[in-house]
């Protein structure tokens, strides 16, 4: 069942998103050669409870970081440790989420780290691209096919890999609600209406659409060791258009 949000959700859900936002904001800034993955997940731990919410993604189900942080063929769910540092040309994925006052925020950037190789940078422009596409079919009255469908045309059109087992999904008391949201077309006309708050989160590979979960039982890779992006956003159907949840 997909629960429409009230003014009072939303609005603590906007605040849950901002906080999302901070964190994006500081990792832009401090990512960087030789700075490590648990480093990472202590700032944006920082930053969540300096803001009085809690981090969603800590304990959850077991994971033992308030952040996901992937690197290059590393698609989703990469655990933070001391031992595991970015270098140049690497990109690492982010995920966060924020709870605040009972309310989810969930956000997702690849950033680059120092200069990439053009085929990365095609990557995560495309992956950008397709998140934006999604979001501008997020609108009261259309389906939840025209999400999907937007994100794969981009993705085809770049000849990308599109991860088919994970996808977005609605968002609000919990981290993970009702609907699951496809990256290509499934034929889902699901009647989006306002008030509805969905997760888009295309996550792109440069080379097949295959991935393995690692023996961590987390770690999610591309099965044939390319490089992937993952960029999300959490998005509320709005009176007049879609609204970006989580930004500053």
């Amino acid at each position: 069942m997909i629960n429409r949000k009230s003014r009072d959700e939303i609005k603590r859900m906007k605040h849950a998103g901002h906080i999302v936002a901070l964190v994006h904001q500081k990792m832009k800034e401090v990512i960087e050669p030789g700075i490590s993955t648990k480093e990472l997940d202590s700032i944006a731990y920082s930053i969540i409870k300096h803001e009085r919410a809690i981090p969603t993604f800590l304990g959850y189900h077991g994971f033992p970081g308030s952040i996901c942080a992937s690197i290059n063929e590393q698609v989703v769910h990469g655990i933070p440790h001391e031992d595991v540092k970015v270098k140049v040309g690497d990109i690492i994925s982010i995920d966060v989420g924020a709870t605040y006052a009972g309310m989810v925020g969930d956000g997702a950037w690849t950033y680059p780290v120092g200069d990439v190789s053009d085929d990365v940078k095609r990557l995560l422009k495309t992956t950008e691209e397709a998140l934006f596409a999604g979001i501008s079919q997020m609108k009261a009255g259309n389906v939840l096919d025209d999400i999907s469908g937007a994100v794969e045309d981009v993705a085809n059109r770049e000849k990308m890999g599109i991860v088919r087992q994970y996808g977005g999904h609605g968002v609000g008391h919990n981290m993970h609600e009702d609907p699951f949201l496809f990256n290509y077309r499934v034929g889902d006309r699901t009647l989006i209406k306002q008030g509805y708050v969905i997760a888009i989160e295309p996550m792109l590979n440069l080379g097949c659409d295959d991935v393995v979960v690692a023996d961590d039982e987390w770690t999610v890779s591309t099965k044939d060791g390319k490089p992937s992006a993952h960029f999300e956003h959490t998005v509320l159907a709005g009176e007049e258009g879609p609204v970006i949840i989580t930004q500053l």
